[in-house]
């Protein structure tokens, strides 16, 4: 049996045993000092420094600044390269290929606006999305989507014509307005394909809404200004898709 000497000197043991000394290269937690100047580059770099989960966002920032500022020449350039890749000039030029990846809420929520402004400002070189991610853009060009509740009941909201995503509130109506908008520009695609045998793909399909939406509030408009290619392999899946299989009959 332990007696109560010797359970408080288990206590002490695990409660007050000595610190390992810290390694030189440890982080301090530290924020951001309001007090100063503002700086917002500088706010966003103490992300790294402030833990838990803005120490997450702190990294992705630094991976993105990585992305940004690379060039071919920060690498060594290896004995089999080609030619071409081997001019210190040539490789000076040579930047990162960045790939935006999004799922559908990044556009139904007030996240579409970044995305607009990146593809706006040529910060991307191409962009993978879902069906969804593509048709709210649009949608959101013919009609508005409004903040509601995660609570609110879908019984309630089917009988109102209202859909729910997350906290956000889609009217039927914006459905109706984006397909009137779509069909007249899926029959002139099929004409164009029966006249001069085109071939559509989902990137060419993105790219040709992109020009007619007209809008610079959309994401596709400026990418399709800024020749930014977008990759949906699942375009049908959504409220794209349905009006084309619908007007199969």
């Amino acid at each position: 049996m332990i007696n109560q000497e010797n359970e408080m000197d288990v206590v002490k043991a695990n409660l007050l045993g000595p610190s390992a000394n810290m390694p030189d290269t440890a982080e301090v937690v530290k924020g951001y000092d309001f007090n100063e100047e503002f700086d917002f580059s500088n706010l966003m770099a103490t992300f790294r420094h402030m833990g838990f989960q803005a120490t997450n966002v702190g990294l992705a920032i630094e991976e993105i600044n990585k992305m940004i500022k690379w060039r071919l020449s920060d690498e060594p350039i290896d004995d089999d390269e080609m030619e071409e890749l081997k001019d210190p000039e040539y490789r000076s030029k040579v930047r990162c290929t960045i790939f935006l990846g999004y799922t559908s809420n990044m556009i139904s929520c007030g996240m579409r606006e970044i995305i607009r402004f990146l593809c706006q400002h040529k910060m991307v070189d191409a962009i993978v999305t879902t069906c969804g991610g593509i048709e709210e853009d649009f949608m959101k060009c013919q009609a508005h989507h409004y903040m509601g509740d995660f609570k609110l009941r879908g019984e309630m909201l089917r009988k109102q014509g209202l859909n729910r995503i997350g906290n956000l509130i889609v009217p039927n109506e914006n459905y109706c307005k984006f397909e009137d908008w779509l069909m007249p520009l899926f029959d002139e695609m099929l004409q164009e394909q029966k006249d001069e045998g085109k071939i559509w793909c989902p990137t060419s399909i993105i790219d040709r809404l992109g020009e007619k939406i007209d809008n610079p509030e959309s994401v596709y408009y400026w990418c399709h200004k800024n020749k930014i290619p977008v990759f949906c392999p699942a375009i049908t899946d959504g409220a794209l898709g349905m009006p084309c299989y619908y007007d199969l009959y």
